[in-house]
């Protein structure tokens, strides 16, 4: 097992990430980025600021490219290393990023007369044009269909499958009839490797199909079309061409086809797994089990836990999804997450460009917001500028910021934005323990976990719990490539192969009892926030907000 590797493959926003992991002991022997080559970087952009999509091309170049440069590193970095030990493949994606498909399974985008077509292009997770089909989605399936709901947190998102493909069918009509059918991004990957696009042949993974397409097996799979026809009849019609075949990540899609055994010096046939969504997979590579909490902070955080199927488990409102087999087989997968995070610094730092002619880097605001104690500002912020993902489900929400005056610093401002998605953090650990299921413990992955020690010990300080953090920097990646090793056997379960192939940093981020107790206080005005402005009839008077702000303010500073 020591001369075994296998091959993550890492589908983000804007790149993919290819990864070669030893089995035997999770090392990670070579690494490799590609930028997508089309829209900027790497997705397509309007003047619709609800539109998001990316090119199909960019996934399979990308694949190449990533495997071929990974095999190139690993040849020069490990003596001996041959292509050849490599012995199978896993796949994480964005999602749900859905794309449009002809009778062979062949992105609509390949063809000359949808190339530029955006609408034929993949729908990337953060596209919201279907904000209001996802409403009436919601609306008639808590008239008709109300077990639907329960199952994903009780409001269909903006963010999933049947918004996008319906958008589509009214945006677009050119498009939606031109299309076979639609197929998730997490599931075309897989397919393309293997060859097994054609609707004959192709498997979905339960992952995307169950979190963003309602697919569940009580009732027989997708929504049924009596349902679907309400919504739409085409919609009811492209029902029968989606696939029954909806596996978990403990099976093989099937092996690497000769052509690209060919492009990418891989052996021919080694098990390529099904594919699932990167924050799941990312769960699995920083040692997801019942009990843990895993964080994958980036641009938006996903949050994941699970439960054992064997018990029965309350459906939790606002969640993204409760969904059997969805991370590890035997147990449910649930999903909870913020639809921005990292990009709202990266909003503050690179399109607000504080510090005028000499502009702050985000480590220098984390460096200086480091040194200002816990509602020492008086500001308070809501984390909203890409809209409410859990507990709330709304697309049309928007950020705040209160409690500014004359004398408010871009640092102080920064801080706020940190503390806000901590907030937001801790109504998602809440909301999981309010319906019984215990976060005994809470480990995050990611670059912002990676390299702001800021945002790790605030989310100590505002939780009251310690931060882990994954030892993998590439921990999706990881988990891509621990389910590639359980499906080419080099371990006889996830388990097994968890407990080889990934680990913990030793720096453990543990709250501060002063800093916990100041929070406290202003998390019952951030949850006053939340609840006024994001739900009709809570919050209450909002009087004494700015009050309060300013009173913990003059506390502090004294």
């Amino acid at each position: 097992m020591n001369n075994q590797y296998t091959i993550g493959l890492d589908y983000g926003t804007n790149s993919v990430r290819a990864l070669i992991v030893n089995v035997a002991n999770g090392a990670e022997v070579a690494t490799a980025v590609w930028t997508y080559a089309h829209g900027t970087q790497g997705v397509i952009l309007s003047r619709d600021p609800n539109l998001a999509r990316q090119h199909p091309a960019d996934y399979v170049n990308g694949a190449e490219i990533t495997i071929k440069q990974t095999l190139a590193t690993a040849k020069k970095s490990v003596k001996g290393f041959s292509p050849a030990q490599v012995i199978g493949i896993g796949v994480d994606t964005t999602g749900s990023t859905p794309l449009p498909v002809d009778k062979n399974g062949q992105p609509l985008a390949f063809s000359k007369k949808f190339v530029n077509n955006p609408a034929a292009m993949a729908w990337l997770w953060k596209d919201h044009t279907g904000v209001n089909e996802a409403a009436e989605i919601t609306t008639l399936a808590k008239k008709m269909r109300p077990q639907y709901l329960a199952k994903c947190g009780g409001t269909y998102s903006s963010e999933w499958f049947w918004s996008k493909i319906l958008r589509c069918l009214r945006a677009a009509p050119e498009v939606f009839n031109a299309a076979h059918s639609w197929v998730e991004l997490s599931d075309f990957v897989p397919a393309a490797l293997t060859g097994t696009e054609h609707p004959d042949k192709f498997i979905a993974g339960v992952c995307a199909a169950g979190h963003k397409a309602m697919w569940n097996a009580k009732w027989e799979g997708y929504p049924d079309a009596e349902f679907l026809a309400k919504l739409n009849p085409k919609l009811a019609q492209l029902r029968s061409r989606l696939t029954p075949r909806v596996h978990s990540i403990d099976r093989a899609v099937g092996g690497l086809t000769p052509a690209w055994a060919k492009k990418t010096e891989l052996s021919a046939g080694i098990p390529v797994a099904v594919g699932a969504f990167d924050a799941h997979l990312g769960a699995v590579g920083s040692g997801v089990a019942p009990g843990t909490l895993v964080k994958i902070i980036g641009t938006s955080t996903c949050d994941i836990a699970i439960a054992s199927n064997t018990k029965k488990l309350a459906d939790v409102p606002g969640l993204c999804g409760i969904v059997d087999g969805s991370v590890l087989p035997g147990h449910f997968g649930l999903e909870a997450g913020q639809s921005a995070v990292g990009d709202i610094f990266n909003w503050w730092v690179d399109y607000i460009q504080p510090g005028g002619k000499k502009p702050l880097s985000h480590r220098d605001l984390d460096e200086a917001a480091a040194k200002l104690k816990p509602g020492e500002s008086g500001l308070l912020a809501l984390d909203w500028n890409n809209g409410n993902r859990t507990i709330l489900v709304d697309q049309r929400l928007t950020g705040l910021l209160l409690g500014q005056t004359l004398y408010t610093t871009p640092v102080e401002i920064y801080r706020a934005l940190v503390e806000a998605t901590a907030f937001g953090a801790l109504m998602i650990i809440n909301r999981f323990e309010e319906y019984g299921v215990k976060i005994s413990s809470v480990v995050n992955c990611g670059g912002i976990a990676e390299k702001s020690p800021l945002t790790m010990q605030i989310y100590a300080d505002v939780t009251g719990r310690p931060m882990k953090v994954s030892r993998s920097a590439q921990t999706c990646a990881l988990g891509s490539a621990i389910a590639a090793a359980v499906v080419a056997g080099a371990h006889k379960n996830y388990a097994v192969a968890q407990k080889a192939m990934t680990g913990l940093k030793p720096k453990v981020y543990k709250p501060d009892a002063k800093a916990h107790a100041t929070y406290k206080e202003l998390y019952a005005l951030y949850k006053q926030l939340h609840d006024a402005f994001g739900t009709k009839d809570g919050g209450g008077n909002l009087y004494g907000v700015m009050k309060k702000l300013i009173e913990i303010r003059e506390r502090v500073r004294r």
